[in-house]
């Protein structure tokens, strides 16, 4: 008697753009690599079908009519800490900015091509999750930095016993840091260990996510309890 194989699920990718033939083309390629994919065409039904459908990835368009990229951005983080990456005009940095202020992962500047795209969420899908830090056996115990305690099996991060709401990329970020505290990291190899070497953009993202991860953790940089920024390479694990 023959066994099968399970057959793992399909990773489910939302997209949110208001476009329909720039949508449903990047539907048509992520279903060529074999996403199971949902477009929604304005902000409402795109938080809605986040909220039912519990995507892997979400595809938004920052310049959505009536609730915004930044807006849909904001509340689908309140209850999901799935992959998002935004789209935005190439002259409109500042939203980029905000759009990553509020919880996005990553972005691509129109025009893109939309093989890019696809290639984005395929790397955020096989993302090293803090360095595969779960694989090690010397990961069974949380690492603590002072106050702040970092659980690498649980992927959990804590604060004074308290649990710390962070996205997917500070929460990489930081197990990429407290994996190995006392490495120095250069903005390139922090991009190779969480987005992966094949990702393309602007290394400064880098400084945005750690800007945000330091608010979420309540760290002054002057003083760096948690996050040292290392003048000259780039940053590492402050003692705690």
């Amino acid at each position: 008697m023959s066994t099968r194989t399970p057959v793992e699920p399909l990773s489910k990718v939302l997209i949110i753009e208001d476009e329909k033939t720039l949508a449903e083309m990047i539907a048509a390629y992520l279903a060529r690599s074999e996403y199971q994919t949902t477009v929604e065409h304005n902000g409402v039904a795109g938080v809605e079908a986040a909220r039912e459908q519990s995507p892997d990835v979400v595809i938004l368009d920052l310049g959505l009519p009536g609730l915004d990229g930044i807006e849909v951005c904001r509340q689908i983080r309140t209850f999901s800490d799935c992959y998002v990456i935004v789209v935005t005009a190439r002259s409109d940095e500042v939203d980029t900015l905000i759009g990553l202020s509020v919880g996005a992962d990553d972005y691509v500047t129109k025009p893109f091509s939309v093989r890019e795209l696809v290639a984005r969420v395929q790397t955020v899908l096989r993302r090293p999750r803090g360095g595969n830090a779960g694989n090690s056996s010397a990961a069974a115990t949380p690492w603590v930095f002072g106050d702040l305690q970092v659980d690498p099996i649980g992927q959990q991060v804590h604060l004074k016993g308290e649990p710390v709401p962070l996205t997917p990329t500070e929460r990489d970020l930081l197990m990429t840091l407290a994996q190995r505290p006392s490495m120095a990291f250069s903005r390139t190899q922090l991009i190779e260990e969480v987005w992966g070497g094949g990702w393309v953009g602007d290394e400064h993202l880098v400084d945005v996510h750690i800007a945000h991860l330091r608010r979420k953790l309540g760290d002054n940089p002057d003083l760096a309890r948690y996050i040292t920024t290392v003048r000259g390479i780039g940053y590492r694990m402050g003692p705690g």
